[in-house]
């Protein structure tokens, strides 16, 4: 049933594809990827891949440019060794956030990464938590989007006392999401009133829409990148009179001195998915906790390859 399953990986987070080829049962195949000293990448598939269903897992996440541009060589590479489908496991989807034109005189450059995948010969795209659901929408092959959010509840009923628990939203925009996690764990709703100041990560938070006071918060989110809105929502959070405070978000950019500012501020606990890798310096933080995504992409890819539906992990 998987003979012509082959699972592949760039090196933006080989830790991740290692352990989702466990899960799988399927070895990791085999491939050199590297770049020459003129800083051209160089990729080369060193085993039989004809009329296989490939999946590459390959998050675009720092340095973006070189790990979008390398799963686009790879997807060549792929393409022209005859690979019969090429999926492209994006657990982590860079330049979401530009997603429409909000300024005058501005890319959708999403809508170009998207573009980009499909000329360069991708079968399907499957990525996890993206910024915007519309995205989905910027390609004209079939897209797969996961979610980390039944991950998230099921652990939190887990490990957290619920009987006293708040969702927050640190914004307007990450409303609906905040809701659907209320709703899993059975708890009330919090949203932040922020305001974004430039073009930069820099925010504003202005006031707090719901009741924390003498309750557990959790700040839930899709990416936390700089972390200073997170510091700043945890203080007020505080102000409010809430009495723990955790944070959860799928994609743990932490860009810059973002840990430092986590570190600092009234988080007792920021939970992130391994989407993309903590650095060696990031992984010292007692803070800090990483909840594995590997199990999840590879019961969505063996369920791809066999073509059975992936309701069941939305559950």
């Amino acid at each position: 049933m998987y003979s012509k399953l082959k699972i592949f990986t760039g090196n933006a987070n080989v830790k991740l594809a290692k352990d989702v080829a466990r899960y799988a049962g399927i070895p990791l195949g085999d491939a050199e990827i590297f770049k020459f000293s003129n800083d051209n990448t160089f990729v080369k598939i060193k085993e039989n891949v004809r009329g296989t269903n490939v999946f590459i897992i390959q998050p675009t996440c720092y340095p973006v440019n070189d790990n979008l541009m390398e799963l686009l060589i790879m997807i060549d590479a792929f393409k022209r060794a005859s690979a019969k489908y090429i999926n492209c496991v994006i657990p982590y989807f860079a330049y979401a956030r530009s997603d429409k034109k909000d300024q005058p005189r501005v890319p959708i450059t999403a809508k170009l990464v998207a573009d980009l995948l499909t000329s360069a010969g991708a079968s399907r795209v499957i990525c996890m938590d993206l910024h915007s659901e519309q995205i989905q929408g910027f390609f004209n092959i079939p897209v797969d989007h996961l979610t980390s959010m039944p991950i998230y509840a099921r652990y939190f009923m887990t490990h957290l006392d619920l009987s006293k628990a708040v969702v927050v939203s640190p914004d307007t925009g990450g409303t609906a999401r905040a809701r659907l996690m209320s709703e899993k764990i059975n708890c009330d709703l919090a949203i932040g009133d922020k305001r974004r100041l430039s073009n930069d990560s820099n925010a504003e938070v202005l006031n707090l829409i719901g009741d924390v006071k003498d309750k557990t918060a959790i700040l839930f989110d899709d990416i936390i990148d700089t972390g200073g809105s997170l510091a700043k929502m945890g203080s007020l959070l505080v102000k409010k009179g809430a009495t723990h405070i955790y944070a959860a978000c799928s994609h743990g950019i932490l860009s810059g001195n973002a840990v430092q500012k986590i570190e600092k501020s009234p988080i007792e606990k920021l939970f992130i998915t391994d989407s993309i890798p903590l650095t060696p310096e990031n992984q010292k933080s007692e803070k800090i906790e990483q909840i594995s995504i590997a199990e999840l992409l590879a019961i969505a890819i063996k369920k791809i390859h066999t073509e059975e539906s992936l309701s069941i992990l939305f559950r």
